[in-house]
């Protein structure tokens, strides 16, 4: 399958929300500017937040709405260079140092420069990320970097400052464009003030209701309204309580998914009951509102959204 055309970025803000939401992301228009800001002055977008509001789907979104390819660095504990950047391939740079000395071949500088070359090199998604032609960078997303540690962060800011990376054997490789650059992080701990001052920042928060029903409308279309209705304003009093972790968006659709799948036109508590693993991972936060907690919840849902209808 060809890979789709390169599409030139917005040139607005209101370009830009067009482009998300043809694309099924319901954005607000302060994340739409700050994109299109990035976008603009070609510099990388720091969004921060809860895990689940959306930030990873923005980089995909971005990438199929511009036609790019999209690269992943998903960054955990340990993640060093030769994972994140570059490794020689070892095995076949050893055949063919065999295969040159079974040949009678001596000249070491010459085997050197040989099994050194780009022909044995392992481009791993940073450097990757540096290949994009003019009119045609990728997106690079990377992806959770509040699990690395400060040596990896560290390493970034030459990628981030200039687009470049080093290889001793080969020398400095440099983007001729530089790539589309989204860095997600859950805050589990704060990131160098000196690779945030290379970025433009946002924090992505949970939608309001109205935009939350929207997304659910969207990527779940075929969800009874009333249903809809229900869970989302269930899933947003949620929120206001103190659980070990509150669901995101990514699980309120997952939520509505799996109601569909039931067949489902409206809450009850033993649908709450039995389907609530889908929203609570902890079961802590599933035993609270088993205890309770989920029927007074979805008494008020039902009452304010009769209130509403009169």
């Amino acid at each position: 399958m060809a890979e789709p055309k390169p599409r030139a970025a917005p040139n607005s803000i209101e370009e830009t929300l067009s482009l998300l939401e043809g694309a099924d992301y319901v954005a607000d228009r302060a994340l739409a500017t700050v994109l299109f800001l990035a976008l603009r002055m070609k510099r990388p977008l720091f969004l921060e937040g809860e895990a689940g509001v959306g930030k990873t789907e923005i980089a995909k979104v971005l990438a199929s709405a511009l036609g790019r390819r999209l690269i992943r660095l998903q960054c955990y504990e340990g993640l060093d260079v030769s994972s994140a950047v570059y490794e020689w391939n070892y095995a076949a740079q050893m055949i063919e140092i065999r295969m040159e000395e079974a040949a009678g071949s001596v000249d070491r500088s010459a085997m050197e420069r040989n099994v050194f070359s780009e022909r044995y090199l392992i481009r791993r998604p940073v450097l990757d990320a540096l290949t994009g032609e003019q009119g045609a960078a990728p997106v690079f997303l990377i992806d959770e970097l509040d699990r690395t540690d400060e040596a990896f962060e560290a390493f970034l800011l030459e990628i981030l400052s200039d687009y470049q990376v080093t290889v001793p054997e080969l020398g400095t490789i440099k983007a001729k464009e530089p790539p589309i650059v989204i860095i997600t992080t859950n805050r589990t701990r704060e990131i160098h003030d000196a690779l945030k001052r290379r970025c433009l920042y946002h924090w992505l928060d949970y939608p309001q209701a109205e935009r939350e029903l929207e997304i659910v409308r969207r990527k779940v279309p075929n969800a009874n309204r009333r249903l809809s209705a229900e869970l989302v304003r269930f899933i947003q009093k949620l929120r206001e309580i103190e659980l070990f972790k509150v669901p995101g968006v990514a699980e309120t659709i997952d939520w509505a998914s799996a109601l569909t799948e039931l067949d489902k036109v409206a809450l009850d508590p033993e649908t709450v009951s039995d389907t609530i693993g889908v929203l609570l991972k902890y079961q802590d936060d599933i035993a609270r509102i088993e205890e309770g907690e989920g029927r007074r919840i979805l008494k008020e849902v039902k009452a304010e959204l009769s209130t509403a209808a009169e």
